[in-house]
């Protein structure tokens, strides 16, 4: 890797740092209630939508709460796309989204998925694209925050039977931490270039004479809470590689460092809630490590390029630029894919599809670990403890004693819901992947024979079902077929995790806080960083080696086999 690859990838650490550590402390006093201001404008919110901040829940109570609201969420988004043709804000005069793509639409954006089978700028008007898909950026990103709350309530109680109020964490998280992030990004955003207004299509003459349509549109809004949502909707076709969506390097690097502010920072309001901040600091250094070393491996196997081209002897030495924007370059494009990946956020300033296969399997498995290397807003932290859960019941078993975890004791209840969550998506992604391969309807949209073909198929559960959104973009997928099978697994890949996670913090604010003993695991050093680390390669990676191999690792050697 070349230093200037290495000084992006530092530089954007350490800004990370830099922002991280102040919007933590925002973070944890918003969604607490302690900001005096905030209590004030709170108040007659309460008491139009006739809710008791101080009256808390039971887990069951929140969960119910919380699908209620997405599944809401889900009808209204579709209802609002067959509805576009005859509502206002639609300059372009688009017409109803087919049922299938509006419905794999509602269920991608609730999720916080936001899987594309569309062009944006060809099938979505703008008011579908504000009060439709911007809005659910919003709140499914909120849904991600409250659980991580209500899960670091539950470590953080003892002797306790509610882990929150699920209206009140929903408002905070979007009035008091996304939307205020999100106005000032925005304008950053538009101040780079990203275009901004209401305007009609601008139809134009290129230089060889034929017409062009300049799309455009409310850009940078979107964007902003895009990025910040680790949503990753582009408003247009090619996302972020789009130049009124992405136009500089300047703009890419800051939307790369949108992406991880919230879920770093929720590590470190981690670690203020549960009383201990070097939890919070050991959950995000194995966040890290796995992100450079991910990183790294990706930009290596962009800058050898094409093995196909090496295995004729042909130099490579300017490595692999095929679908990627000159502008940001193999660095910068290398390292967006880990970015955007790692944090669940599905956006792309290059194609994926045109990686190389050992770079492609980057970004396949930061998705298959269960995006917990940073991951979602929120997701990635309830998804990492429930793997650091995992790790202190491994290291229980090795010594024989009954595993505990910031003083709770996991037992069997924790495992089996640990368990769940855990198998929950790798069962979606693998089964629904040999149904696509063996199904007439799902080869049908297969374009590339072989195994970069399977790899595509692949990809697109892993994109599903761990609620990226991201995609090899070589796959016909806005089928019939395609819009059903991914919606499915965008649904249960979200809420078949959400629900475990929300009952395990009741089950662990309801007991007991154990003191510390000389047999105590720390889970606060560089030994619990490593046990960490080599859990979420272990556990979330196992299951997917056979179908890695049969993608990805057998296009690379192809060339040499042939």
């Amino acid at each position: 890797m070349s230093a200037a690859a290495w000084a992006q990838l530092a530089a954007l650490l350490a800004l990370l740092l830099a922002v991280a550590w102040p919007l933590s402390r925002w973070i944890d006093a918003a969604m607490d209630g302690r900001l005096a201001f905030v209590q004030r404008l709170e108040a007659p919110l309460w008491r139009l939508a006739g809710v008791q901040p101080g009256a808390e829940q039971g887990w069951r109570a929140y969960t119910l709460g919380l699908l209620l609201f997405n599944g809401l969420g889900v009808l209204a988004l579709y209802a609002l796309q067959l509805a576009q043709g005859a509502l206002p804000l639609n300059p372009q005069a688009f017409g109803a989204v087919s049922h299938d793509s509006a419905f794999n639409t509602a269920v991608s954006f609730v999720t916080n998925t936001d899987w594309q089978g569309y062009g944006g700028e060809a099938t979505m008007s703008y008011l579908t694209q504000m009060l439709g898909l911007a809005v659910q950026n919003f709140l499914s990103a909120a849904t991600g925050i409250a659980v991580a709350i209500a899960l670091a309530r539950g470590f953080a109680r003892h002797s306790a039977g509610s882990i929150g109020n699920v209206w009140v964490d929903l408002a905070r998280a979007t009035l008091w931490v996304l939307l205020p992030l999100s106005i000032v990004l925005a304008v950053a955003m538009a101040g780079l270039g990203v275009v901004q207004n209401l305007s009609a299509y601008t139809p134009l003459k290129t230089l060889e004479g034929a017409e062009q349509l300049i799309a455009q549109g409310p850009v940078a809004s979107q964007l902003a809470i895009k990025m910040l949502g680790t949503n990753g909707g582009g408003f247009f076709n090619a996302n972020s590689a789009h130049p009124f969506e992405n136009p500089t390097a300047v703009s890419s690097f800051l939307q790369m460092l949108a992406i991880f502010a919230i879920p770093a920072a929720l590590c470190f309001v981690f670690g203020r809630m549960v009383g201990d901040r070097r939890q919070g600091w050991a959950v995000l250094a194995a966040m890290t490590l796995l992100f450079v070393a991910f990183s790294v491996a990706g930009n290596v196997a962009e800058q050898q390029g094409n093995p196909a081209l090496a295995a004729l002897g042909v130099d490579a030495a300017g490595g692999n630029m095929e679908g990627k924007e000159v502008r940001f370059g193999i660095d910068a494009s290398a390292l967006f894919a880990a970015v955007t990946t790692a944090a669940s956020c599905g956006a792309v300033n290059a194609m994926h599809d045109s990686l190389t296969p050992l770079g492609g399997a980057v970004p396949l498995v930061l998705m298959q670990l269960g995006e917990v290397v940073f991951g979602g807003v929120g997701s990635g932290l309830y998804g990492m403890l429930v793997f650091a859960l995992t790790a202190v019941f491994i290291a229980g078993l090795m010594i024989g004693r009954t595993p505990e975890y910031l003083g709770k004791k996991i037992e069997a209840h924790e495992m089996k819901m640990v368990s769940i969550a855990i198998l929950v998506t790798p069962l979606l992604v693998l089964a629904g992947t040999a149904v696509a391969v063996l199904a007439a309807d799902g080869r049908a949209g297969i374009l590339n024979p072989g195994p970069h073909g399977f790899s595509e198929v692949l990809y697109a559960f892993s994109s599903a079902a761990n609620n990226n959104g991201s995609a090899f973009a070589g796959l016909s997928a806005n089928t019939p077929f395609y819009n059903l099978m991914l919606a499915a697994a965008m649904a249960f890949g979200r809420f078949g995790v959400i629900v475990p996670v929300l009952a395990l913090a009741g089950s662990l604010a309801a007991k007991k806080r154990l003191a510390a003993t000389a047999g105590t695991l720390p889970t606060h050093g560089a030994l619990f960083v490593v046990l960490l680390v080599g859990t979420v390669l272990l556990v979330g990676l196992l299951n997917y080696v056979p179908a890695l191999a049969l993608g990805p690792v057998a296009e690379h050697l192809a060339p040499w086999l042939r």
